[in-house]
């Protein structure tokens, strides 16, 4: 079983800059990938960025350029961050943390709200 617990969404005027960050937890020994997506109101979820367990980063091509994605493994626990730059008002949804594991199992966070005032 692996946890993941986001935080640091919030408001934000256009233009504006927010950090998200998740912390996994549990058995973290078998967490390959670990994503970003996001879900707007009335929207299916997308993929926003992935970084995978060899280090390797990939974004939509929406985000790309003002999104960067990090990812610090550590003993007990693993941290995903994504900074989020030049936001824009389509950049609003509800923003998830994904974990997939050696056995393809996927995990989810609750979601964070990410909200871009123009």
């Amino acid at each position: 079983q692996v946890q993941l617990v986001e935080s640091g969404g919030g408001l934000v005027q256009a233009g504006g800059s927010l950090t998200l960050s998740c912390t996994a937890s549990g058995s973290i020994f078998t967490i390959n990938d670990m994503s970003w997506y996001r879900q707007a109101p009335g929207k299916q979820r997308e993929l926003v960025a992935t970084f995978t367990r060899r280090g390797t980063t990939n974004y939509a091509g929406s985000v790309e350029g003002r999104f960067t994605i990090s990812r610090d493994n550590a003993r007990n626990m693993v941290a995903l961050k994504m900074r989020m730059s030049s936001l824009k008002p389509e950049d609003t949804a509800v923003y998830y943390c994904n974990a997939e594991t050696t056995r393809a199992y996927v995990y989810w966070g609750q979601g964070t709200q990410v909200t871009v005032s123009s």
